[in-house]
């Protein structure tokens, strides 16, 4: 007995040892996985600031009455942006408020008449989701499609959830032309994209589908979720 209680002492340290290490490198790849979604928010539109920031300074200049609702909905989405966006979840109705404000802005700040809608279809607002989830999809429908017409612009796109699923789907229309020359000038068309396709990996692993396509001059993309 006393002969393989001095065998096991051993094997027991191995073991313990083993399991320190398993759980250290578990540890270090979550710390990983979490650096890297911080990286990945902080990428989230910062031109899109500027962008507003130049439009409220013209707004100012003219002395519009836009620029009080201008400079409102613009710290609500920076407050959203620098502080909900550094949790883990967010509300929906925080996230859709966030998406309306964007949209409201662009809308001042292109001066025209844009054909959008945003079909809600949301089970309970005080679901809890990722933050700044499809903020890329809608960005993009602005900055390649929007911007590269003069008239006939539009962006639909839909939020359904239930208790197990979300689906955003986005459609939008663009000139070709246009989105190449703009494109080969910045040299970062794809980067909104792949973004979100990262973030979906790390936060939804083998539990969700993100599909883009092209059908003519328009741009569909469908996102969906499982929650299950």
């Amino acid at each position: 007995m006393f002969l393989t209680f001095s065998l096991m002492i051993p094997l027991v340290y191995l073991l313990h040892d083993r399991n320190k290490q398993r759980q250290h490198i578990a540890h270090l790849h979550e710390e990983t996985l979490k650096s890297e979604l911080n990286l990945l928010k902080s990428q989230i539109n910062p031109h899109f600031f500027f962008n507003t920031l130049n439009n409220l300074y013209g707004l100012a200049t003219e002395k519009s009455e836009l620029t009080q609702e201008v400079i409102y909905k613009l710290s609500q989405m920076m407050r959203f942006t620098i502080y909900e966006g550094r949790k883990n979840t967010v509300t929906l109705a925080d996230e859709v408020d966030y998406l309306e404000n964007f949209i409201e802005l662009n809308i001042i700040r292109y001066k025209h008449k844009i054909d959008i809608k945003f079909e809600q279809k949301i089970d309970d607002k005080q679901q809890r989701i990722p933050p700044l989830l499809f903020i890329n999809l809608l960005e993009n429908a602005f900055k390649h499609g929007v911007d590269s017409q003069l008239e006939s612009q539009y962006i639909h796109f839909s939020l359904t959830t239930t208790k197990t699923t979300i689906m955003f789907n986005i459609e939008n229309n663009f000139d070709k032309i246009t989105c190449d020359k703009n494109k080969a000038i910045r040299r970062s068309g794809g980067l909104g994209t792949e973004n979100l396709s990262r973030r979906l990996a790390l936060l939804f692993p083998n539990k969700h589908s993100y599909t883009r396509y092209i059908e003519g001059n328009q741009y569909i993309a469908n996102v969906t979720i499982n929650l299950a």
